[in-house]
């Protein structure tokens, strides 16, 4: 069926202003058209030529407008009408399109139109939910990033998150200059907050509802937004105070919780200005992010000007054309935005990594070499050894207490007791003891405030084997400590072979110099690459377990509304606490070296990780204390000190991230969502090929077994000298003795800055009747390294081979 032309009329300012965010439309659009029909939020991609006179937001959305109407019977095309359809967001600096509420059927007949690209039904998607600087090497020395990257103020952050707490010392602005001239962006005026929260620090804020209350409204209109819920950019949640103070921070001295993790806070560029977009919201059910509204949170940062994007949320990895992330972070990408963003929450099982298109940076999360150790002294004198931030005054209990475990203190269900789940466990037997829970299915500190309602002194959680040894630091409602699974079992032995069991808590502060990390957390998503395991993913490790930022502080240290703790700095983990780390310091790359694209900064990053740990062995996985690969950290444990002078690079344009496209199929109209603002983008006359895109690392997959036992693939890139004019790098292989690997040519040699030279990596299976590679998908891992006797540039190869 051939697409509809549509005339264009030009709407009122009354609209304008709607559609500016200053009032909402929700008083002139219905949850059901006039016939009864369902709406939903549906996110429509137009299509832009010369001719469409859509050059302006203003014109677009006279122009939407207009296509909307002509959705609905002659009788309602009135745009001032009850009845009448309007677009929520306008999309124009990193995509063209808008979204609106519309029927199935409505959004169907718009696939139709001329124009029109394609509509996708919006989604939700989840949040990704001190110490670091020193442990990643940002100290005070003379040549170092904080100097370097101070030297410019400019840089700016743009966070899409939750909102900012604007009060809090870490986003002081004193010691800068005035907002670079260059800013665009807004302080949305709203509940609570107004244009005097913002300075030269916090220099924009925003706030995005819309595509939220329409959802909501039709999706479950009885869900309501949770207490407290601020319409306006100030923070509810405290996620997006946390992950901006680790960005950005300024420095706060005398940072702590509850006295533990004390110094000095700051976040890893302390002198970045930062502009807030938020886009998640606390409901009753918890955290939701809705796409419509984050992709116009990614086209207005853009448009505002913002040099660096942080996004500490994601779905499920996506196809790219159905991604709308991969889409807007593609736009904000071709003017020159670096794009961080986190890995996932979903480990330790494989293929769990979102957030993978090749323009973004994908963040997994490590452990840092702090704990907060809260041991448990058995009867017999044996220290089990946990963790936790609940720390008693004079650090050891006076008295021993009878242990008892969840399932012996059950109610009536003892599977249910097991965990510590809600109302499981029965006062008569649990009052006065210390409850031993296993992890899983609640919360943690869920399990702890059970123990607590049934009068238990105290609580010990322990992992089972699924959750390896990795322990969570949290702020228990009552003494608690966190154990792994063979401290779990020496305990739970101790219990069942002694008639009267007893225990009594150790806290011990903070400990400093813990070995080994980092570590990769157990929650971190993992490789390979779902949508295309050619890119490997994630991208490099930063640290996101018990990490130390601001917090807001109207919300309870637990978020739990019957906490009566509020504090100013909050400890908590996830990937979330990752990618900030990372989005910070590519703002300090980006102020030493603001000619350097995307690709490039990435590139430092990547090639100058370390895969070694603090006990100068190899970075292990916390789930399985087994040594860690690529597909958990990609390249490695970011170092920021050395990806400031990495050497070399692999650098990269639009236009190289275009090939990629077409070599992975996505064409004509498809295409078309990623290119329609840039018409000299398109695909190459013949294909690149997906292996070889310029990437920092390698990824061989061969997707079928062939009969003979040798097979290979070649894998091209480019490097680009950044370090001294004159330079030689030969090339050194780290591979299994399963896979021969040859680099053509194996020494490159450089006369002047800037400049490129090719290489070949080829990539030959071995294989034998007991070789990993002949078994059902199974990689093996090698390591590619350039160096000139100064600088050393390394990539993870993954060579895949499946059924």
């Amino acid at each position: 069926m051939g697409k509809i032309a549509r005339p264009l009329i030009v709407v009122g300012l009354w609209m304008l202003i709607v559609m500016q965010g200053k009032v909402s439309p929700a008083h002139i659009e219905r949850t059901t058209n006039d016939y009864g029909q369902a709406r939903t939020v549906y996110i429509v991609h137009m299509d832009q030529s010369p001719t469409d006179g859509v050059s302006t937001p203003e014109a677009a959305l006279s122009r939407y407008t207009q296509l909307l109407q002509t959705l609905k019977p002659a009788s309602t095309l009135d745009s001032k009408s009850e009845s009448a359809i309007l677009p929520l967001h306008v999309y124009s600096s990193v995509c063209h399109g808008f979204s609106a509420h519309l029927t199935s059927e409505e959004a169907e007949a718009l696939k139709h139109v001329n124009g029109v690209l394609a509509v996708y039904p919006d989604t939700m998607v989840p949040l990704l939910t001190t110490r670091t600087p020193e442990f990643l090497g940002l100290t005070t020395s003379l040549r170092n990033l904080w100097l370097d990257g101070d030297l410019k103020e400019d840089v700016i952050i743009g966070m899409i998150d939750t909102g900012v707490w604007p009060e809090s010392e870490s986003f002081s602005d004193e010691g800068l200059g005035p907002v670079p001239a260059r800013w665009k962006g807004i302080c949305e005026s709203g509940e609570d907050f107004n244009a005097t929260h913002c300075n030269n620090k916090m220099i924009g804020a925003r706030y995005y509802f819309f595509g939220m209350e329409k959802h909501m409204s039709s999706v479950a209109p009885s869900k309501k937004p949770g207490k407290g819920v601020i319409l306006s950019p100030r923070d509810d949640d405290g996620h997006g105070t946390h992950t901006a103070s680790t960005a950005a921070g300024s420095m706060v001295p005398n940072a702590n919780l509850f006295g533990s993790a004390n110094g000095t806070a700051r976040g890893m560029a302390p002198k970045a200005r930062i502009a807030m977009y938020k886009v998640c919201w606390q409901f009753t059910n918890g955290e939701m992010c809705l796409m419509s509204d984050i992709l116009k949170a990614i086209d207005d940062s853009v448009a505002d000007g913002v040099d660096i994007i942080s996004m500490s949320l994601g779905g499920y990895a996506l196809p790219y054309t159905k991604d709308m992330l991969s889409i807007g972070t593609f736009g904000a990408m071709n003017k020159g935005v670096f794009v961080s963003c986190a890995a996932g929450n979903n480990g330790p099982n494989l293929q769990t990594v979102t957030n993978v298109s090749p323009w973004m940076m994908t963040v997994a999360a490590g452990t840092v070499d702090r704990a907060f150790p809260a041991n448990l002294e058995l009867g017999n004198g044996k220290i089990i050894p946990g963790q936790s931030m609940y720390q008693l005054k004079d650090g050891v209990a006076d008295n021993a207490v009878q242990l008892i475990t969840g399932a012996d203190a059950a109610l009536n269900d003892t599977s249910k007791a097991t965990l510590c789940l809600s109302g499981s466990l029965d006062p008569s037997l649990a009052k006065g003891r210390i409850v031993v829970c296993a992890r899983g299915t609640n919360g943690r500190i869920e399990k702890g405030a059970e123990v607590l309602a049934a009068g238990g002194a105290g609580m010990v959680l322990y992992n089972t084997d699924v959750w390896g040894e990795d322990t969570v630091a949290d702020p228990h409602f009552l003494p608690a400590t966190h154990v792994g699974p063979k401290a779990g079992v020496a305990l739970l032995a101790y219990m069942s072979g002694t008639p009267n069991p007893v225990g009594k808590f150790q806290f011990l502060g903070t400990q400093l110099g813990v070995t080994p990390a980092p570590a990769v957390a157990i929650f971190s998503s993992r490789g390979p690459n779902s949508v295309t395991p050619e890119v490997l993913k994630p991208d490099i490790s930063a640290p996101g377990v018990n990490i130390l930022a601001a917090w807001s502080p109207n919300l309870s240290i637990t978020r739990v509304r019957s906490d009566p703790r509020f504090v100013d700095f909050n400890i908590i983990s996830g990937t979330s606490m990752a990618t900030p780390h990372i989005t910070g310091l590519a703002a300090l790359l980006k102020a030493a070296h603001p000619d350097w694209s995307p690709a490039a900064i990435k590139s430092a990053m990547m090639t100058t990780a370390s895969r070694i740990d603090n006990t100068g062995g190899k970075m292990v996985d916390s789930a399985t204390m087994a040594e860690a690969t690529p597909f958990e950290y990609g390249a490695g444990q970011v170092q920021p000190e050395k990806a400031l002078d990495p050497g070399l690079v692999y650098d990269m344009g639009p236009q190289d991230y275009v090939d990629f496209l077409c070599a992975v199929n996505v064409t004509g109209e498809d295409l078309k969502l990623f290119t329609s603002y840039n018409k000299k983008l398109s695909c190459p006359k013949k294909s690149v090929g997906v292996e070889n895109l310029n990437y920092p690392s390698f990824s061989a997959v061969f997707k079928e077994r062939p009969s003979r036992s040798h097979i290979s693939m070649k894998m091209k890139r480019t490097l680009t000298n950044v370090g001294s004019a004159k330079s030689t790098y030969s090339s050194q292989v780290i591979a299994p003795s399963d896979v021969k690997i040859t680099i053509t040519p194996s020494v490159l040699k450089f006369h002047t800055k800037n400049q490129k030279k090719k290489f070949t990596v080829k990539v030959k299976t071995v294989n034998t009747p007991d070789s990993s590679l002949t078994n059902t998908t199974v990689t093996s891992f090698a390591y590619l390294v350039w160096t000139n006797g100064v600088h050393v540039v390394q990539s993870p190869i993954a060579i895949s081979l499946h059924k």
